[in-house]
Parts: structure tokens; sequence; C-alpha cells
């Protein structure tokens, strides 16, 4: 059977301590802390924390997660349209880094409470023309990090959110239509 082995980063006794991971580990003897410098990815693993009395060991196993911070959502209209005086839009929400990223949607302020809640990247949103002053926000977090981006629904008008879908079609369609 292949033995097992393990890397020690510092062992305590009689008072005294010896750390093995000098400048890559700080221990506080204050509180019994032991700090990793400079966290990064490598360092998700499973630690042991061992104490010994005379014939007696005590362990404990600690899962030490890290997480790369949530950078700013960024919010792409995959699709809207226009009709009969009001507009349906597919929102997606995405962050470009962070691990473990979960999305939500909620109000921006108390006026469109509960309009714009769901979990989630996408949001699919119907509303009148006449209420123009929805904003939804997306928040993108993970367990250290949270980033919040508004959307205001006056993006739906041609001025602000370009041509309709459905335009583009048309237009595209035409070259076809002229050569049959």
């Amino acid at each position: 059977e292949d033995p097992r082995s393990k890397l020690v980063l510092l062992k305590y006794l009689d008072d005294n301590y010896t750390n093995y991971m000098q400048g890559r580990t700080r221990f506080h003897k204050l509180d019994f802390s032991l700090e990793i410098l400079n966290t990064s990815r490598q360092d998700r693993q499973l630690y042991e924390y061992i104490v010994s009395k005379g014939p007696e060991e005590k362990v404990w196993q600690i899962q030490l997660e890290v997480y790369e911070p949530v950078s700013d959502p960024s919010i792409q209209i995959l699709g809207w349209a226009l009709a009969n005086g009001s507009c349906t839009v597919t929102l997606n929400c995405t962050a470009e880094r962070g691990d473990n990223v979960s999305y939500s949607w909620g109000s921006w302020d108390n006026s469109t409470s509960g309009f714009c809640s769901h979990n989630g990247s996408l949001l699919h949103l119907s509303y009148s023309l006449q209420n123009a002053s929805i904003t939804c926000a997306c928040t993108a977090s993970n367990p250290v990090s949270s980033r919040v981006i508004p959307f205001n629904s006056s993006e739906c008008s041609y001025e602000q959110g370009g041509k309709s879908p459905v335009a583009d079609l048309a237009l595209s369609s035409l070259p076809v239509l002229l050569l049959l």
C-alpha cells in the first residue's frame, strides 16, 4: 500500500512554533490562526489541523474555498419588440470574471417592486410604453463579492435601443426578394 504524504505548514510545540512556509503563511499565536498570504485558486484544498496531547490526537479537516471576486456585470439586449403600445425585452446579465457567480434581478427602486424579480441571468420583461420609468437591476454575486448594474426601460425606444429586430429582418430580406 502506498503511504500518504502531507505537506506540513506549521508545527507548534511547547510554546514554540516552526513555520515551514515562511513568506507564504503567517501564524497568529494570539488566536492560533494560520493566514495564507496572497491566496490563489491553487490554495483551494483540504487542510488538517492536528492537536496532539500525549497518546491522544484530535484531527479537524477544513476545506478551503477560494473565489475570484465578481467583475462588473454587463447587460445585453438579446431581443426586443414593440407592438400595440407595449415593449417586450429579453435581457441577459453576465460578469466576465468571478467564480461560482449567481445572478438575480430586482427593482432599482421601490416603484417597480416585484416587477423585475427573477433569479438567473435572463430576464423577460413586457411593459406598457406609457410606463417608461421602469428600472430593473441585475446583481451578480458570489460568496466574496457582489456587483449591481441597472437597466432602464426607456432603452426599448428606437433612439436608445437601436433598430428593431423586425426592421433588421426586413432589410436583410430585401435583396433576396429583388433577386427573385
